[in-house]
């Protein structure tokens, strides 16, 4: 739980007039913010993403989904109808949060690193394609845009002020159950785990699963000191062991995402590891903070520098280096192309290095498009007549076979195989019969599709966006 500087203040403040011997009444600590208030306060800053992406079969490898939802018409549709495809999609889900009220959306970077599609789902059941900001695969934060006004934002902490201990609390959406709560403590910080780079995780006891990655981690204050990103487990799901990243590191990283869609890492050539109270004491410094070299890249800027291996870098431009994750991001700030000064460490006494950082090279991901409502007549769908053995295997009469279906169709959940049978109160038998539906409707209007899968039917809303290729009203 998150301490209180004044009330500790009041209480080494009287500390001072009791008695020795007298007995002092112990440290007075919040109690945590219900689960209930939690959810009502800040439930709506939560978010749950879909994502699409369109697998090519090439071999035996497939994509693995963090959590690939079995029924994409929530729970109202069975099992997706099999269908020989050429092409395959590839559902997930994940969760993020409202950064700003005008539509900037924090989420996890490996969930969409190769989506095609990305829809937002609000609490309050509103749903808006994403467009890509950009994504640091190193920290796994991604910044999503949608086109929306008024949004309620999450309020964001310090995660710097987190203790080993306190309360903490998550909202997500674990296999697509969206609006899930669970709580638990902060079991470590500090974390740094093997191929996860310099981010130096939280590490909690707060139940997450497959869907939760990109979901908030909120203190006892309701703000939120960390993004979701990992689970350490043997079965793929939750074993009492999962990591965040710090929200002081993650809210940096969507900003430099907004300013220029990408991070800019200055590489330094040598490999760091940070420093432990143990490795202190081995090196003989008495501060376990700092980044220790473990390996020089020959020809590197390290390497041209003179640092050797055993170096513990203790400040960088004048300013402390707390860990070799602090280094990173003081290098990025610095940028490449520059002498920076390096204080060091080295063999029991203080030296100093200059070294000119080069810029990493870094792989960008494919951005998902927003697809253009223009462009895709129908609302995305290529439909044709069912025939008479597929209603007959259905046990309907009449429909539309969907041999394609693309943007807003896709996006909720209208697959290839699909029958629709009706819009709204109509009946559908042709595709002008569909045709003739959407020339009475007008941007912003709703439309029912009652759609059969499996033999299960459910009806599956979509609003007709503005700028719809319509076909002309008769």
């Amino acid at each position: 739980m998150k301490r209180c500087p004044l009330l500790l203040a009041c209480l080494m403040a009287c500390a001072a007039l009791v008695p020795q011997g007298a007995h002092a009444e112990p440290p007075v600590r919040r109690a945590p913010v219900s689960a209930g208030a939690l959810v009502a306060s800040r439930g709506a800053g939560v978010v749950e993403i879909g994502t699409i992406n369109v697998w090519v079969p090439s071999g035996s490898d497939e994509p693995e989904p963090e959590f690939a939802p079995s029924d994409t018409f929530g729970d109202r549709l069975a099992r997706p109808q099999p269908i020989s495809l050429s092409r395959r999609e590839v559902r997930d889900l994940a969760s993020g949060f409202v950064l700003t009220a005008d539509g900037y959306i924090v989420s996890s970077a490996h969930v969409l690193w190769d989506a095609q599609e990305a829809q937002v789902r609000l609490q309050d059941g509103r749903h808006f394609p994403a467009r890509l900001v950009g994504m640091d695969r190193i920290t796994d934060v991604a910044l999503l845009k949608i086109e929306a006004t008024g949004l309620s934002p999450v309020v964001i902490g310090d995660s710097s002020k987190l203790a080993v201990g306190d309360w903490v609390a998550a909202i997500g959406s674990p296999f697509g159950f969206s609006g899930s709560v669970t709580a638990g403590i902060v079991s470590a910080k500090n974390r740094f785990l093997s191929g996860s780079g310099e981010t130096a995780f939280l590490q909690t006891d707060v139940a997450i699963n497959p869907g939760s990655s990109g979901s908030p981690l909120f203190n006892v204050d309701g703000e939120v000191v960390g993004l979701n990103s990992l689970i350490y487990s043997g079965s793929g799901g939750y074993m009492g062991v999962s990591f965040a990243v710090p929200i002081n590191l993650a809210v940096d990283i969507a900003r430099r995402l907004r300013a220029e869609g990408r991070i800019r890492r200055a590489w330094m050539g040598a490999r760091l590891q940070g420093m432990t109270a143990a490795l202190a004491q081995s090196f003989g410094v008495q501060d376990p903070t700092g980044a220790l070299l473990v390996q020089i890249t020959p020809g590197g800027p390290a390497a041209l520098s003179g640092l050797q291996r055993g170096d513990i870098i203790t400040a960088f431009n004048g300013a402390k280096v707390q860990d070799f994750s602090s280094l990173a991001m003081q290098m990025g700030d610095h940028g490449s192309g520059r002498p920076a000064t390096l204080e060091i460490w080295r063999q029991g006494r203080k030296t100093t290095a200059t070294v000119k950082l080069e810029e990493a090279v870094a792989v960008a991901p494919v951005p998902p498009p927003v697809p253009d409502a223009g462009e895709l007549p129908r609302l995305g769908l290529t439909m044709a007549e069912s025939g008479k053995d597929l209603q007959k295997q259905l046990g309907i009469d009449g429909g539309l076979l969907v041999r394609q279906a693309a943007g807003l169709s896709r996006s909720e959940g209208i697959q290839p195989g699909d029958v629709i049978v009706a819009a709204n109160e109509l009946r559908l038998d042709s595709v002008d019969d569909f045709d003739r539906v959407l020339s009475r409707l007008e941007p912003g209007a709703s439309l029912a599709l009652l759609v059969v899968r499996d033999r299960q039917p459910a009806y599956v809303p979509l609003r007709i966006p503005a700028g719809q290729n319509l076909p002309p009203r008769p």
